[in-house]
């Protein structure tokens, strides 16, 4: 099936286009004039020009409203002399044309009226015009503070966005570094809180203990201050009692019973024994023999609860040399895993009974305190 093809109209169309463009090029039109006219400026037009455009150039490229006043008086002054020039030049171009044409152009009074008017109607429309620009120019002055400091408070609300968003990433990368370095599971809120009563409560029960043991502490010094009271008694009475003996003294085949009998005083004795049962908590003392003597003690520490209900024992034999108060040898159950035996023999040495009893005491707080915490 063949197509049908238009060669003639289109034929006809270039024709045409050709024959308009002959008739264009024929034609005296005014735009070709103003063309060559504009292609063949004068110097003076060309500074001026240049002058204009050397002020755009070295204007500051900065948008303040200042900036762009600056900008368009130095265009509104390029125009009034583009302006001026334009129209001296097209009053030589008619001058001339009028006195070269052989043809003079008719001028009468009604062309001279209608001209007036029509230069009044363009005064007025001029007049219009600068009127509605000076309310403009003072429109733009009287905004133009008000468009600065909207200026500046927007440019201090981007800086300050930027600064939280900086802010915030910051935090992103503090919470991510956080969850990294603490891994789930994470102590909460509610947890924490539960945490933080128990420990309250915890602390509540170790200020009751403490202030028992405080109380203790104040009945041991007040029971001391009683048994320092007794001992200073006991002692004022020992001085009568020896100043009566020497009074009434005999001579006797051994002096040494004198001694004794002084040493085993009931008053003195019983005294000093409460006393140390009060300070070394003594649970028991007995004699096995005549030169054997076994002595129980309970250690604890006041910050320890296990202690407080079941206490340590300690058990101590001191063994004498028969008929004589010389220290044979100790030993000593309850304290395993410490070495003391070269404590014990320098304290047998010395034939120092009560500093090895308190030296013993004291290395058996040392170590269960120790081991408690």
């Amino acid at each position: 099936m063949s197509v049908p093809t238009k060669t003639g109209p289109i034929f006809s169309g270039i024709d045409s286009a050709k024959q308009l463009q002959v008739v264009f090029d024929t034609a005296h039109l005014r735009i070709r004039d103003i063309q060559v006219r504009f292609n063949s400026r004068t110097p003076e037009t060309s500074e001026i020009a240049e002058d204009a455009l050397g002020r755009r150039g070295s204007s500051s490229t900065s948008q303040t409203p200042d900036a762009l006043a600056a900008e368009v008086s130095d265009y509104m002054s390029f125009m009034r002399k583009l302006k001026f020039q334009y129209l001296e030049n097209n009053a030589k171009d008619k001058y001339v044309k009028t006195i070269v044409n052989d043809e003079a152009p008719m001028i009468t009074a009604d062309t001279n009226a209608d001209m007036q008017a029509a230069n009044l109607v363009k005064k007025d429309k001029l007049k219009a015009a600068k009127s509605r620009l000076i309310t403009r120019h003072s429109d733009i002055r009287n905004l133009a503070p008000l468009v600065e400091q909207d200026y500046l408070k927007a440019k201090g609300l981007a800086a300050e966005a930027t600064a939280l968003t900086q802010s915030i990433l910051d935090a992103r990368l503090a919470i991510t570094r956080l969850r990294q370095a603490h891994p789930s599971p994470r102590l909460t809120i509610p947890v924490a809180e539960g945490q933080l009563s128990s420990q309250i409560a915890d602390m509540q029960l170790l200020e009751d203990e403490l202030q028992a043991v405080n109380e203790r502490i104040s009945r041991v010094k007040d029971a001391a201050r009683e048994g320092t009271v007794d001992i200073d008694r006991l002692r004022s009475e020992k001085a009568e009692l020896e100043k009566k003996v020497a009074a009434h003294r005999v001579d006797a085949d051994d002096g040494r019973a004198v001694d004794l009998c002084n040493w085993f005083d009931p008053h003195r004795y019983t005294s000093s024994l409460a006393l140390h049962r009060l300070l070394f908590n003594m649970q028991s003392s007995r004699s096995i023999s005549e030169n054997e003597l076994i002595l129980t003690y309970t250690v604890d520490h006041p910050s320890d609860l296990t202690t407080a209900q079941n206490p340590r024992v300690i058990m101590i034999a001191l063994l004498f040399l028969p008929n004589t108060r010389q220290l044979a040898d100790v030993r000593v159950e309850g304290l395993e895993g410490v070495d003391i035996t070269n404590t014990v023999d320098s304290f047998v040495q010395a034939n120092d009974a009560p500093g090895l009893i308190w030296h013993i005491l004291s290395r058996a707080r040392q170590t269960f305190s120790s081991s408690v915490y």
